[in-house]
């Protein structure tokens, strides 16, 4: 007899209950990514991902669509679960709506759970035809769940531009699965631990007895340990000596930023001092750190910069708007290094939905708001990286590093791929939520996809260091004006296996894997 994969006899009704433990379970999927809240004697845990809760809070998913036969059920219950997790995830888009965009609250929060719903949407239809399709057998349930959450993940993060912030896969910086990461990335790892969330949520305990379930658990245990290999060989295949970095971290707040009375004085003064004063082969001011454009700043403001890094043995990247309203504005970084023929510049390719361009049909909805910067141009997929001091510094500006597949273009010449990531970015939008540390795993997996060190200097935090194995190094305090001293060493070793077929083909790949398994069940689908 076949292991069926239905936990209890499925129920007529509409199980109302299930809808409220998946909104339960959706929550706590959302803290799997950062844990929020300082508990007594565990404070550690503190915007720390939980690799574990993640899998155990979806495998209440499975578990309870295994009870359906309805494919509506399937989709009510996917859509509660999906709508929680993505508001607790980014609930604190509110504060840049409300508070520094001037939405009112009731609009502003309607927002946040109208953009989570919508998202939702895609898992709630992968639940429904999970439901349809599942069958009884435990090992067609654990291959489509996991191609269907794929796809939806897949779909959050690339349709309508895209908004993958809080993917499931986030939570594995520090887990088992983080080993993974070089192979098939973020949405890879999702949807492995999709996979043995349906494991937990439908084995029965006779399946603790049958000498399958020890050979898979052996083997996955096997194929794990195999995948942490590559990383490691990779610290031993670079002896690089070491540059010296310092990372200017100004924390203006929102409110402040953009002020000509209060904020924008203050940047001017703050990150030109510190400018001057730098020691290290590399300095690094955030996003927009000047927050004007060139032409606005005082006089002799910008020349002064840049003979200041016209000789010697430094080099600055710094965050700043560039353009007119006649070209059009970018949010670049503009790099300045002696014996450059022009300064080094990088265009924000990627860029932020309502806040650096306005979606079709939704003039209406930002002019209720006070954003100081509009529409922007995009930059190239495929920039080049500034060469200085041996090594090859590829930026990225604010939520692009979101996008590997993206970052992973950068991988396809192997010869002038990136040594060192760096970030730019501003979360100041978001005060100081947990979106501050949320961000950091997100640069963090990047680092264990493209094996490669991430930087990020930034107005608010996380201002950190991190090596080629996702690990953070060195970081700031958030919410403090200071600057991050320290060294960074560059990795140049043959791409991973995750930064070659992305940069070539993107997210195809995992498309097709999806849509494959998805088929095959619809083709194979059990009779009723």
């Amino acid at each position: 007899m076949p292991a069926s994969f239905s936990l209890y006899e499925t129920p007529r009704r509409f199980p109302w209950l299930f809808l409220l433990l998946s909104i339960v379970a959706g929550v706590l999927q959302a803290w799997s990514l950062a844990w929020p809240w300082r508990l007594d004697g565990y404070e550690a845990w503190y915007g720390q991902p939980l690799w574990w809760l993640q899998i155990v809070s979806l495998a209440a998913l499975p578990a309870m669509l295994s009870r359906q036969q309805r494919a509506w059920h399937g989709v009510l219950l996917g859509w509660g679960f999906a709508t929680a997790w993505l508001c607790a995830t980014f609930w604190w888009l509110f504060i840049s709506m409300h508070v520094y965009g001037g939405l009112a609250a009731p609009l502003a929060v309607l927002a946040v759970l109208a953009l989570a719903a919508f998202l939702a949407s895609y898992y709630a239809a992968a639940c429904g035809l999970f439901v349809a399709y599942k069958g009884e057998r435990l090992t067609r349930a654990v291959l489509l769940f996991a191609a269907l959450w794929l796809l939806g993940e897949l779909a959050r993060g690339q349709w309508w531009t895209g908004f993958p912030w809080g993917a499931g896969g986030y939570a594995h910086t520090d887990g088992p699965l983080a080993g993974l990461a070089p192979f098939v990335g973020v949405y890879g790892i999702g949807a492995v631990a999709a996979a043995i969330a349906v494991v937990l949520g439908g084995l029965r305990a006779r399946h603790a007895f049958q000498w399958q379930s020890y050979a898979a658990v052996a083997l996955f245990a096997a194929a794990l340990w195999i995948t942490h290999q590559p990383q490691q060989d990779s610290a031993t295949g670079t002896s690089r000596p070491p540059v010296s970095v310092e990372l200017l971290q100004g924390n203006i707040s929102q409110g402040e930023k953009f002020q000509p009375s209060s904020g924008i004085p203050q940047a001017l003064s703050w990150y030109a001092e510190q400018l001057k004063a730098s020691q290290a082969d590399m300095v690094i001011a955030p996003e927009t750190a000047i927050p004007v454009l060139l032409r606005q700043t005082p006089d002799n403001y910008w020349p002064a910069l840049q003979e200041r890094f016209s000789s010697g043995r430094q080099a600055a990247l710094i965050g700043v708007p560039l353009g007119d309203f006649e070209v059009g504005y970018t949010n670049s970084m503009v790099g300045l290094a002696p014996g450059q023929p022009a300064a080094y510049r990088y265009d924000k390719h990627h860029l932020v939905p309502f806040g650096e361009f306005i979606p079709p049909m939704f003039r209406w909805f930002t002019d209720l708001m006070q954003i100081p910067l509009g529409d922007f141009n995009r930059g190239g997929m495929n920039q080049p990286s500034l060469a200085w001091a041996g090594e090859r510094w590829a930026p990225n500006i604010c939520y692009e590093d979101l996008f590997g597949e993206e970052l992973a273009t950068r991988f396809v010449d192997a010869a002038a791929a990136p040594t060192i990531l760096v970030n730019a970015s501003n979360i100041a939008w978001f005060g100081g939520s947990i979106a501050i540390d949320q961000h950091l795993q997100i640069s963090r997996m990047r680092s264990l996809e493209l094996a490669r060190p991430m930087i990020r200097a930034t107005n608010t935090g996380s201002t950190a260091i991190i090596n080629h194995r996702g690990q953070v190094e060195h970081a700031l305090p958030h919410q403090t004006r200071a600057v991050l001293q320290a060294q960074v060493q560059g990795v140049d070793v043959p791409p991973t296996p995750f930064a070659r077929w992305a940069g070539h083909f993107g997210l195809w790949p995992l498309w097709l894997a999806g849509f494959v398994v998805l088929a095959g069940a619809m083709l194979t689908r059990p009779r009723q």
